[in-house]
């Protein structure tokens, strides 16, 4: 009988973990559960004996890969992979997915959810601005960028893209603005929403040079990850740019020189936010867990992210 591991320091809700083992035990599969752990020894006694694994934002790096002896398969249940080794992975015959989707409009709801906060000056009594009529640029078009057109066109925003693998007629069909050039999207748009990868090409990319081609009031939304900042960057452009304000999902290194120094020109939540509902959890588990079992049935690797 094939075993389960679910290993979730952030653990998912009870109904997506209930739904989760249904769709485990009806495949006659057994389901362990690792919740809330706090040390990385009761993750690799954990996987010692597991045939696939389910995670979150919890490291598999080659330590985790090399204690699991049985291991065939570790889907993320999310978007982003930069947890996971991948390389590790390859080399041990692990097949390593994602669930691509299912938290997309999440963060989408949590992006507008900050924009308007900042806007409104974090509702503090003054009077704020509208996002009806701003600018709205999009870098990159994936499934998150697509909610977030949608929404942005309910409150009469114009929204711009840019992605080089997305055809630009992908993008007019869904009523955005295509950009040719990434430098173009900023100097375009009032507020820029990141939800790019981090990569070897991405790390660091989004700096000072893109960051003050941005319009007067610029609004820079970041919920895919911390690395694709460049810090050093993004405190020069908070020191030379008064109009400029920076909206997070993700902590930065700098968040205490940003507190002392610019208050009420950010907003960063406490954790990571992004996938935080109930029907995230639910979508994300639940296809984390048939992908599971898709692959032990039918072979399927639709969504495999390593070579």
């Amino acid at each position: 009988m094939k075993k389960v591991l679910v290993a979730t320091e952030k653990p998912f809700a009870s109904a997506a973990v209930a739904a989760i083992r249904k769709v485990v035990e009806d495949a006659g599969y057994t389901l362990a559960l690792l919740e809330k752990y706090t040390a990385k020894e009761d993750l690799l006694k954990a996987v010692a004996d597991v045939d696939a694994l389910i995670v979150r934002s919890d490291i598999v790096d080659r330590e985790v890969l090399d204690a699991a002896k049985n291991l065939k398969i570790v889907v993320r249940a999310g978007a982003g992979y930069d947890n996971i080794d991948l390389t590790a992975c390859t080399e041990k015959g692990v097949v390593a997915m994602n669930t691509p989707g299912q938290n997309s409009n999440a963060v989408a709801e949590l992006a507008f959810a900050m924009m308007l906060y900042m806007a409104r000056g974090g509702f503090d009594g003054g009077t704020g601005t509208e996002l009806r009529g701003k600018t709205l640029g999009l870098h990159a078009y994936g499934n998150v960028g697509k909610y977030m057109a949608k929404i942005a066109h309910g409150f009469g925003m114009e929204t711009y893209a840019f992605d080089p693998f997305v055809s630009k007629e992908a993008m007019e069909a869904d009523g955005v603005k295509p950009m040719e050039k990434v430098e173009d999207l900023y100097r375009t748009c009032q507020y820029v929403s990141l939800h790019i990868p981090a990569n070897e090409q991405t790390k660091k990319s989004i700096g000072f040079a893109l960051m003050s081609l941005m319009p007067k009031g610029a609004t820079l939304v970041n919920t895919a990850r911390k690395e694709v900042i460049d810090e050093e960057g993004l405190l020069k452009m908070f020191a030379e740019r008064a109009d400029f304000k920076y909206l997070s999902d993700i902590e930065p290194a700098c968040k205490a020189d940003i507190e002392a120094n610019y208050p009420k020109r950010f907003f960063f939540t406490p954790k990571k936010m992004g996938a935080q509902t109930s029907e995230a959890n639910n979508n994300a588990g639940i296809a984390a867990a048939r992908q599971i079992v898709d692959f032990f049935e039918k072979g399927d690797i639709r969504y495999k992210v390593n070579k």
